[in-house]
């Protein structure tokens, strides 16, 4: 059997400009508007303050000596990253993410930024904490949630931003497949549903195993890269790209 052909990396054109009108407006208040005074009602311990929303599942303050902290921080990766916010695909200018999921947000300021960034983008920060800014961009929004619990987003995330969580994280690999999953949601709902129409959906690699099993030999397993729209620099991709929009 041939071994597979991946095809070069293709690298982004960083001339294409995106024309659709994706502003995205969000009150961002709203998530913390209809809060319970409780929530708001932060335990107080050896001059420090602690969230009060389930008490005791993070372990360290979320006063303002602990948010100048996690600020500072957060420019320390500013600093390691040569001023960027990620070194992962979506962080570039041009990414076109849609969804934006920043887990144990803390002050936000990395939610903030990102949503500058990418003002097409829906940006949603979730903490145990309220301390996020009030005045935010109108694509950022902040919600109470604790990660540990059931995930109950009703659409998936292109993007998911998870960093500095080895001190907060109980089961790695529970919170590792949340993750994963908040991400491929809609084409695990997909191959569900073709196996219920009796059309079961295949990936490309179970062909080869069939194939062999049905008799065939030599097969040869040949791969193609078609891009969805115009975003290559290089022009046969990028033509490719315009036939696949």
């Amino acid at each position: 059997m041939a071994a597979n052909n991946e095809g070069p990396i293709m690298a982004p054109d960083e001339d294409v400009q995106d024309d659709r009108d994706s502003s995205i407006g969000y009150d961002a208040t709203s998530s913390t508007a209809s809060l319970s005074s409780s929530i708001l009602d932060f335990r107080h311990e050896n001059g420090r303050t602690y969230h009060a929303y389930k008490d005791g599942k993070y372990h360290l303050p979320n006063d303002e000596r602990e948010n100048d902290r996690l600020d500072l921080q957060h420019n320390l990766f500013l600093l390691t990253f040569d001023n960027k916010l990620g070194l992962s695909p979506p962080n570039l200018p041009d990414s076109k993410v849609k969804r934006v999921l920043d887990l144990a947000t803390g002050t936000g300021i990395w939610a903030i930024d990102f949503g500058d960034d990418h003002p097409e983008a829906e940006v949603i920060g979730v903490d145990l904490s309220t301390i996020q800014p009030s005045f935010v961009p109108p694509n950022v929004q902040f919600l109470i949630h604790d990660i540990h619990e059931q995930w109950d987003f009703s659409e998936p995330f292109d993007y998911i931003h998870s960093r500095m969580m080895n001190f907060g994280i109980p089961n790695w690999p529970e919170y590792l497949n949340k993750i994963y999953h908040a991400i491929m949601k809609w084409s695990n709902l997909l191959k569900e549903a073709s196996v219920k129409l009796q059309q079961a959906y295949k990936k490309i690699d179970d062909f080869k195993d069939m194939m062999a099993e049905a008799g065939f030999t030599e097969i040869v397993d040949m791969r193609f890269k078609w891009p969805t729209n115009h975003w290559p620099k290089d022009k046969k991709y990028k033509e490719l790209g315009v036939w696949n929009n």
